[in-house]
């Protein structure tokens, strides 16, 4: 991958626009977003993991890291590559791990607006589902996958959450309200049960930047300097259709009403690399997934 066309988009925040990194699998096209690209490589012989999910191809080491494989294809139900010669490994960073992707083919790199992403259609868009967006690009479609998803599906403990409501203790119920902007309905699961456990049960879910900034304009315009009385935070993921977390969270800083909602950016996207993105935009503080504890002391240090 052209390691200038992926600093160009490292350097810029704010202006709603993405690069995804197209790929194929069979026939299918689909797209991953080239921040969470670290490299494209030939395919390694991994090696195999006893009793490991059937999707785990296994290990490989790459400049002495270890890093597991997953056949993409096999877990999303697709027949073997019909060319194995042309496969590649897609090494992925997100959530603070890392991750190599098997897939048929790579091809380029687009950059678009969020606005062109269009969410799935209700059929599709379930606890199961593994799509984020649809991209309509010329004659083509393509998938963009949630990678977060598929891998908690491969290794559920990923998202287990009892470790950080132990952590937080008992509580006491707070009255504050918080508003969701998070487009991956497993995400949106998860907060919907943590939160309430650790004294926060009012919330509500939006599932894209667009659709939380018109509620927020809403709230603003009837409640003027008193919103608090509707809404005490924001959390917000950054990689949403229609409208991402660091143009929606530049929009609000920038509003002269809104400027001072607390906004917490928690994405799988959060490292030392990108975090400055955050920073330009205004966001309060910013947590990568799924650090749960982490955020809750974020949260009752904004708003308690």
């Amino acid at each position: 991958m052209d390691n200038t066309k992926q600093d160009s988009i490292l350097l810029t925040s704010g202006t709603n626009e993405v690069e995804i990194v197209e790929f194929s699998i069979n026939d299918t096209i689909m797209g991953i977003n080239v921040i969470k690209v670290k490299e494209i490589i030939n395919p390694l012989v991994p090696v195999k993991i006893p009793n490991a999910h059937p999707c785990l191809e296994g290990i490989i080491q790459l400049r002495q890291e270890i890093i597991p494989v997953v056949d993409l294809g096999k877990f999303l139900g697709f027949k073997p590559s019909a060319n194995p010669k042309q496969d590649k490994f897609i090494v992925s960073e997100f959530n603070q791990a890392k991750y190599a992707f098997h897939v048929h083919t790579v091809s380029r790199i687009h950059r678009i607006s969020w606005g062109q992403i269009e969410k799935p259609a209700d059929i599709t868009q379930t606890d199961q589902s593994n799509l984020i967006g649809i991209i309509k690009l010329d004659s083509k479609m393509i998938l963009l996958l949630d990678f977060e998803k598929i891998m908690v599906d491969i290794a559920p403990s990923l998202a287990n959450q009892s470790a950080a409501v132990k952590a937080m203790g008992n509580r006491s119920i707070s009255s504050k309200n918080i508003m969701i902007a998070e487009d991956s309905p497993m995400l949106r699961k998860l907060l919907q049960e943590y939160l309430p456990q650790i004294g926060y049960p009012n919330l509500s879910f939006y599932s894209d930047g667009e659709q939380a900034l018109n509620s927020l304009l809403k709230i603003a315009e009837e409640h003027g300097n008193d919103f608090s009385k509707v809404v005490n935070i924001l959390i917000t993921d950054i990689e949403m259709p229609k409208m991402d977390g660091h143009y929606l969270t530049k929009t609000i800083k920038n509003h002269p009403i809104l400027k001072d909602l607390p906004v917490v950016i928690f994405s799988s996207l959060i490292t030392d690399d990108l975090r400055h993105k955050g920073v330009s935009v205004g966001a309060d503080e910013q947590v990568s997934k799924p650090e749960y504890e982490q955020l809750s002391h974020i949260i009752d240090r904004l708003i308690l």
